[in-house]
């Protein structure tokens, strides 16, 4: 797979976890704290985990789950799988 533009893949993950934490896209900034600013829990951050997985049809092992932090570290996650 192609190199993913930074901008593009931003705007795609903030969506996803937009939906799935219920907040508006443009409240989830890069360095916001899933669990602490966002509200997320565990089955949210599984959800986000299979949404990103599905939308780029990679596969992601959970016990990298603990990296998705926030959207600059679900960025960093999710373009070292692009690459694989």
């Amino acid at each position: 797979m192609p190199e993913m533009d930074a901008k593009a893949l931003e705007e795609d993950l903030r969506g996803i976890i937009s939906k799935i934490v219920e907040i508006e896209p443009e409240k989830i900034t890069l360095d916001a704290n899933f669990v602490e600013d966002l509200g997320m829990d565990s089955m949210m951050a599984l959800e986000i985990l299979a949404g990103i997985e599905k939308k780029y049809k990679i596969q992601v092992p959970e016990e990298k789950l603990g990296k998705l932090v926030n959207l600059k570290e679900a960025m960093l996650l999710t373009q070292e799988y692009l690459k694989s």
